[in-house]
């Protein structure tokens, strides 16, 4: 998941952990509701973990966006049993948007939020870097 300020994009990877795809976006409410809808969206999608992404500063600790993805992983643990997993977000919303220029998207599709994107962009990487560290 990408944690925004203003909104959360989820996305979800396929059955055999390869391609992650775009879920949704949920808008924000407050740390406790947020999080509560993304238990229940992991719930209904029957997810195994949930990783969340986070930024960082040039030193590697978590920049003030990264602390407020921090505390919603807490919130998320205290209404889950299910694994969350903390993932290095850096440039996820300009991969998203470029990648989405690539594929020819027109400029006024690309208008608005990236967010299920950036998730998307997030969730690629974790499962790209766990399928070469398993083979």
């Amino acid at each position: 998941m990408d944690h925004g300020e203003k909104r959360i994009g989820l996305a979800i990877s396929d059955p055999t952990a390869t391609i992650a795809s775009p879920l949704k976006v949920i808008e924000h409410v407050s740390r406790v509701i947020d999080a509560a809808q993304v238990a229940d969206i992991a719930a209904q999608n029957e997810a195994g973990l949930i990783i969340v992404g986070q930024s960082y500063d040039e030193d590697g600790n978590p920049n003030p966006a990264g602390r407020r993805a921090g505390r919603f992983a807490d919130e998320l643990r205290n209404q889950t049993g299910i694994p969350i997993e903390m993932w290095d977000e850096s440039f996820s919303t300009q991969t998203a948007r470029a990648a989405r220029i690539e594929l020819g998207v027109s400029r006024k599709k690309r208008a608005g939020h990236q967010d299920e994107f950036a998730a998307v962009v997030i969730l690629q990487s974790y499962l790209e870097a766990n399928r070469k560290s398993s083979i």
